[in-house]
């Protein structure tokens, strides 16, 4: 039997993860009563227990299986993401099917099926299945048959297993059932999968978003609901999979997805409102490099205008989408301000050399280092080589040269060095600052105590 256990600590009030995750998880265990129980551990009154567990941060997630520790949960953290995820793992690595009507209710789900057909309980490729559904039961869906006539209607004369995607997503652009012809280990069946389970054009969710993006992937956004409106739902996606089957060997991904699950996201990285775009889907493309692009023109139900869209993109036609705060029209104070539209223009400044601090303007720390950072570019001023900016990383997208994880990130890009910035990970006082610039600096600093024009 399946147990998973949240190792919290009761008076860590920094701990916003803590907050955030412990309401989803009483829903969670509320909605998995009888199926999978949920439990926790206050590492505050039990540390020992904690510790036996290598539980170090907080909270962690352990699922326990026939009272042993098996594994990290690394499933969604919202209760919706813990019932679903938990809910795979009760019960066996790979369902039993016996007849026919099993296999039918099997395969036909929300999610991708993988079916073993074998000769019998000794074959040897049934114990490598089974062995590779208990290693990847968290992530996909497993059954096998001992009857081999189950598979006649598919085609199955032999020993074989067979990858069903979900029926929602049947399309006559793609083969909705796949078969796996290699020899069956662990390793080969998690390839086969992992190459085919999406498909041509998958369904993005916040479950499966971090296996898509990690490629160039066009995602078309719109009122997307297989549960109550399957037939308009598909309506846009075999458009997306008509105009994205003549582009497939140029390697662009697709994906359709609900765009009332993605609303911070477009709003937030490409400045989309809750009502824009109406009925009509919105396409993106994001690049593995996070270039953005979006789609101008109106989607036609012909699909022509996306197979425009996707011309120019190819033919290196389109403008990237920056998310930019309007570039300031008076710029003249002794720190620069810098927006996306500018960053070019003042940080990549092959002339100069540039510190620039990336900020957020509900940062604590930023606000106490703001009266400091100014005295040293007040210090700088006279300096014509030396650039003392600032950037609202919030606002703003930051080139991904610069890894901006925490706030302030600070930055020095050289002249003539501007593809190698280095972070800065000195002391935040004016005197350590000019220290670090009299070393790093392509010139000598001019340092003046007070602004000339003060």
């Amino acid at each position: 039997a399946e147990l998973l256990i949240l190792f919290f600590k009761i008076g860590l009030p920094w701990c916003g993860h803590c907050k955030k995750l412990a309401p989803d998880f009483e829903t969670a265990a509320t909605r998995l009563k009888g199926t999978v129980p949920l439990a926790k551990v206050d590492c505050t009154a039990s540390p020992d227990t904690c510790g036996r567990f290598g539980v170090t941060g907080y909270p962690t997630l352990k699922i326990f299986r026939n009272g042993e520790d098996a594994s990290s949960y690394d499933g969604p953290r919202s209760a919706d993401g813990i019932v679903h995820f938990m809910k795979k793992q009760a019960g066996p690595n790979s369902v039993t099917l016996r007849r026919e009507a099993d296999l039918e209710a099997f395969v036909n789900h929300f999610d991708a099926s993988v079916v073993g057909f074998f000769s019998g309980p000794d074959s040897g490729q049934l114990a490598e299945f089974l062995k590779a559904a208990s290693v990847m039961r968290e992530h996909f869906r497993f059954a096998h048959t001992i009857d081999m006539t189950l598979g006649l209607k598919h085609g199955v004369d032999t020993e074989r297993v067979l990858l069903f995607r979900p029926p929602r997503l049947s399309s006559k652009f793609e083969e909705s059932v796949l078969r796996f012809t290699e020899t069956i280990t662990t390793h080969t069946l998690r390839r086969f999968i992992r190459d085919n389970i999406f498909g041509m054009c998958p369904h993005l969710t916040n479950e499966n978003r971090d296996k898509l993006k990690g490629q160039d992937l066009l995602t078309a956004y719109y009122d997307l609901d297989y549960l109550q409106n399957p037939k308009g739902t598909n309506y846009w996606r075999n458009r997306v999979m008509k105009v994205g089957s003549q582009f497939a060997s140029q390697g662009l991904s697709f994906a359709v997805a609900n765009r009332r699950d993605f609303v911070d996201e477009l709003e937030e990285e490409f400045g989309l409102g809750a009502s824009d775009g109406g009925d009509l889907p919105f396409v993106t493309i994001r690049t593995q490099q996070g270039f953005k692009y979006t789609m101008r023109e109106e989607f036609t139900r012909d699909g022509k205008s996306l197979e425009r869209f996707l011309e120019d993109y190819f033919a290196g036609r389109l403008k990237r989408y920056i998310k930019s705060e309007p570039i300031p029209e008076k710029n003249k104070g002794p720190v620069k301000v810098v927006v996306a539209e500018s960053f070019e223009e003042i940080v990549n400044d092959p002339e100069k050399d540039v510190l620039i601090e990336f900020y957020a303007p509900w940062c604590g720390h930023c606000k106490s280092l703001e009266p400091k950072y100014k005295e040293l570019a007040e210090q700088l001023y006279s300096d014509p080589n030396i650039v003392i900016a600032k950037m609202d990383a919030t606002a703003n997208d930051v080139p991904q040269a610069f890894d901006v994880q925490g706030f302030p990130t600070i930055y020095f890009a050289q002249a003539g060095k501007k593809d190698q910035p280095k972070r800065y990970e000195g002391a935040h006082e004016v005197k350590d600052f000019i220290k670090y610039l009299k070393r790093e600096s392509s010139h000598v600093p001019v340092v003046s105590r007070v602004r000339e024009d003060l």
